[in-house]
C-alpha cells in the first residue's frame, strides 16, 4: 500500500535534486546527490532510496536532460530517414544560415548523415492532394537498406504531410512490417505543422533520441518497479507540463529542457503566491546558468528552439536562455591575458579542486569558498565532509593569479565579478533588450548557486528585489512535484482570415480537445480539474513571423478573432496596421490535466521559530573588505525575522548571501526577500 508520497526528481549535469512532498502531513525533505554521468539511473535510485522505501511513494515525477546531453554532445542513436524523392537534403540547407555568418568556411553534420537519408516516390501538394501515389515496395526496400546500415531507429517525413498524412500513415504501416523495435515514427505524429526544415530537423531530433531516452527511461521505470514501486511515474516536458513514461519514450524531443522548464513552473507558482508576478529566474547549477523571464505568473512560451547550431526542436517550450557560468565553471586567463570563467565545467567528477576528488583548475566554487562564502566546514548535498580550502586557493593562485599578478583572495574576486558579469548579461539579454523594465521585475535565484549571487546581480542589474525560494537548492525537483500534466497539439490552416471557416474553426478546436483529453485519460493520472486552451499564429498577410493569439472560451467569431489578435499585436508591436488583411497560420491546442498541487504555507517555518535560535555564530567573508558575518540557519527562522547583512543563511540545499547594504526579511512562506537596506 502507498503512502501520499510524492517525489520530483531533478539530473542536472553536477548533481540530482531530489524533493520529498508528503501530501498527508504537508511535510517536505530535500535531498542533493552527485549524479552519475553516463549512468543517471544510479544516481536517481541511489537519491530516492535515501529518501522513502519504494513502495511507500505514490508519485515520481522526473525531470532530465538525458536528451538534451545526447544532442548538444551528438550522442544519439544512429537513425535513417524516408523522405520524399528531391528533398533528403532538407537538413542540410536549413534555412540558408551559417555557423559563422561572414565565414567563409565552416561545417555543418546533420544528425542523419546523407547515407542514411533515403529518397521514394511520392507527392503531396500543400491542398492535400495526391500528386504522385506513394511507392510502398520503395518504403520497404529503404527500411531494410537502413537497417543493413545499422539504423536503430527511422522517421519518416514527407512533404505537405501536415496537410494530408495519409502517406506517411501507409508508409507507417509498411516499415513496421520490417523494423525490430519500436524506434519507428513518422512527421506527422511529431510536429502536424508547414516549414519543412523545422517539421524536418523536429523529426530527425525525436528519431536519434529514442533510442537513447527511450532506453533510459525503460530501464528505469523497469528498475523502481523491480524495486517495489507501484505508483504514477511521470516526465517533465519542455513546456512545463508532465507526461506519462510511455508518452516520453515515443515523443522524446518534447524533454529537450525538461528540468530547466521544472524550476520556471516552481518558480512562477512560489513569486505568484509570495504576490510578486514578475519574475527573472536565475537558476545556478553546477554547469550552467539558465534564465527565464515569467510576466503577470505566466512563464514565456516559445514555439521552438534551437540548442545548438542547426539543431532546431519545434515544439512548445518555456523560453529559457542558458550560459555557461555555473558553481564548476573552470576560470583561467587565455592566451590575450584575460580572465575567462566557462563555459567549460568541472562537473560533478572530478568536481572544484575544493572537492578533494582530482580537480586542479579552479572554479567558481572554489571562488566562493576562498572568499569564506560557502562553509567549507559544512558542504550542502551531505556527501563530502568538508572543503579543501587550502587547495582552492594554491589552485586560484596559481591559475588566475600569477598570470594576472594578483593573491589568491583578489583571484577569487576577480572570477566572482567576471561570472556575475556573465549572469548580469544573461538577466539583461531577457529583460532590457526585450522592452522589459528591470525595476518591475524580481530575481527568482534557484539551483545549489543562485543565492550566492542574488545580491550583487539585483544591485547591478538594477532588479526590485530578490525573491529566494524555501529551498532553492531543489527548486527544479519542486517543480516536478508541482507540474500539471499538458499535451499540445498544433494544426496548419494556413488560410486568410476573411476566408476562414469560423464554423469548421470552431470544429476543429473541439476534435483537438476531444482528442488531447483522451491523452489525458489514459496516462491513468488523478487530475484535481482538466482544461483546454487554443492559441492561433497570426500575422499580416505578407508578414513572416506570427504572434500568438489566445482565443477566449466558447466558440470563435471572426469579430473576436480580429480583436484578440490586435491586442496582442499592439502588445507585442506598440501599434497595428489598420486596414491591412491578416492571415492564420496555425491552430495551437493544449489540454492541461491538474494535479494536486502543493500547500506552499506547509514549507513555512515552524511557530515557535526564533531569530536566536537560528543564529550558528560568525564567520569572515569577503566583500571587497572582510567583513564579521553573522551566520544562521535559514530553515529555523521566523517568519517575520529581519536579518541585515553582511550575513550568511544556510541550508542543506545551499547557501544565501545577504551583502553590506542589503537587509532579507522572511515572509509567510517562509520565501527571503532581499532588498536594498
Amino acid at each position: 500500500m502507498t503512502d501520499r508520497l510524492v517525489v520530483g526528481v531533478d539530473v542536472g549535469g553536477t548533481f540530482t535534486d531530489l524533493f520529498l512532498f508528503d501530501e498527508s502531513t504537508g511535510q517536505a525533505t530535500v535531498g542533493k546527490v552527485p549524479s552519475t554521468r553516463g549512468r543517471e539511473a544510479d544516481g536517481f535510485a541511489g537519491g530516492i532510496a535515501g529518501l522513502a522505501p519504494l513502495p511507500r511513494i505514490s508519485a515520481i515525477v522526473h525531470g532530465t536532460t538525458v536528451g538534451t546531453n545526447a544532442l548538444l554532445e551528438r550522442k544519439g542513436a544512429p537513425a535513417g530517414l524516408i523522405t520524399t524523392r528531391g528533398f533528403r537534403d532538407v537538413l542540410e540547407m536549413r534555412r540558408r544560415d551559417r555557423r559563422q555568418t561572414w565565414g567563409l568556411t565552416g561545417n555543418f553534420t546533420p544528425v542523419i548523415p546523407r547515407d542514411m537519408r533515403i529518397e521514394v516516390e511520392e507527392r503531396m501538394l500543400a491542398d492535400g492532394s495526391v500528386h504522385t501515389p506513394l511507392d510502398l515496395d520503395q518504403v520497404r526496400v529503404a527500411a531494410r537498406d537502413l537497417l543493413a546500415r545499422g539504423a536503430q531507429a527511422v522517421c519518416i517525413v514527407f512533404l505537405h504531410a501536415y496537410a494530408n498524412p495519409v502517406h506517411e500513415i501507409a508508409a507507417l504501416d509498411a516499415v513496421r512490417e520490417i523494423w525490430p523495435n519500436p524506434h519507428v515514427a513518422a512527421s506527422h505524429q511529431i510536429l502536424m505543422e508547414l516549414r519543412e526544415f523545422e517539421r524536418t530537423s523536429t523529426t530527425a531530433l525525436n528519431a536519434v533520441l529514442q533510442p537513447v531516452v527511450g532506453g533510459y527511461l525503460g530501464a528505469l521505470d523497469e528498475r523502481l518497479r523491480g524495486g517495489g514501486f507501484r505508483g504514477e511515474f511521470l516526465v517533465v516536458q519542455s513546456n512545463g507540463g508532465v507526461m506519462s513514461v510511455d508518452t516520453a519514450r515515443a515523443l522524446p524531443v518534447r524533454t529537450a529542457l525538461s528540468g530547466p522548464a521544472a524550476g520556471v513552473i516552481a518558480a512562477s507558482r512560489i513569486a505568484v503566491a509570495a504576490g510578486f508576478p514578475d519574475v527573472i529566474t536565475g537558476d545556478v547549477g553546477g554547469t550552467s546558468f539558465d534564465v527565464s523571464l515569467v510576466a503577470g505568473g505566466q512563464p514565456a512560451l516559445a514555439a521552438q528552439s534551437t540548442l545548438d547550431f542547426g539543431t532546431v526542436i519545434r515544439t512548445p517550450m518555456i523560453e529559457i536562455t542558458t550560459i555557461g557560468a555555473g558553481g564548476g565553471s573552470i576560470a583561467h586567463v587565455d592566451a590575450a591575458g584575460i580572465l575567462q570563467v566557462g563555459p567549460e565545467s568541472a562537473g560533478s567528477i572530478p568536481g572544484p579542486v575544493c572537492y578533494g576528488a582530482g580537480g586542479t583548475r579552479p572554479t567558481v566554487t572554489d571562488a566562493n569558498v576562498v572568499l569564506g562564502r560557502i562553509n567549507a566546514e559544512r558542504p550542502i548535498g551531505g556527501k563530502l565532509a568538508r572543503l579543501d580550502a587550502e587547495a582552492a586557493a594554491r589552485a586560484l593562485e596559481e591559475h588566475v593569479g600569477k598570470p594576472l599578478g594578483l593573491d589568491a583572495v583578489a583571484a577569487a574576486e576577480a572570477v566572482i565579478r567576471v561570472a556575475n558579469a556573465h549572469m548580469a548579461r544573461a538577466l539583461r539579454l531577457v529583460s532590457i533588450e526585450r522592452g522589459h523594465d528591470p525595476k518591475r521585475f524580481s530575481l527568482m535565484p534557484f539551483g545549489g548557486g543562485g543565492a550566492l549571487h542574488a545580491g550583487a546581480l539585483i544591485r547591478e542589474v538594477g532588479l526590485a528585489r530578490a525573491l529566494v525560494p524555501r529551498y532553492p537548492g531543489v527548486t527544479s525537483a519542486l517543480g516536478c512535484v508541482m507540474a500539471d500534466m499538458r499535451h499540445d497539439r498544433v494544426r496548419t490552416l494556413n488560410r486568410p482570415l476573411e476566408v476562414l471557416d469560423v464554423a469548421a474553426l470552431g470544429q476543429e478546436m473541439e476534435a483537438a480537445a476531444r482528442d488531447l483529453f483522451a491523452l489525458l485519460d489514459r496516462a491513468g493520472v488523478a487530475f484535481t480539474g482538466r482544461r483546454a486552451m487554443h492559441e492561433l499564429d497570426m500575422s499580416y498577410v505578407g508578414q513572416t513571423h506570427t504572434v500568438a493569439v489566445p482565443l477566449p472560451e466558447g466558440p470563435p467569431t471572426r469579430e473576436g478573432i480580429v480583436a484578440a489578435f490586435e491586442t496582442t499585436y499592439r502588445t507585442a508591436y506598440g501599434r497595428t496596421l489598420p486596414g491591412a488583411a491578416m492571415r492564420v497560420l496555425n491552430l495551437r491546442s493544449a489540454a492541461i490535466g491538474e494535479r494536486p498541487q502543493v500547500d506552499l504555507l506547509s514549507l513555512a517555518p515552524a511557530a515557535d521559530a526564533t531569530v536566536d535560535g537560528a543564529r550558528l555564530g560568525s564567520r569572515r567573508i569577503r566583500f571587497g573588505a572582510w567583513h564579521d558575518a553573522t551566520v544562521y540557519d535559514r530553515l529555523a527562522l521566523p517568519v517575520g525575522a529581519v536579518i541585515p547583512g553582511p550575513a550568511v543563511l544556510e541550508q542543506p540545499d545551499t547557501t544565501i548571501l545577504v551583502e553590506p547594504g542589503q537587509h532579507g526579511h522572511v515572509d509567510r512562506f517562509g520565501n527571503l526577500i532581499l532588498e536594498a537596506a
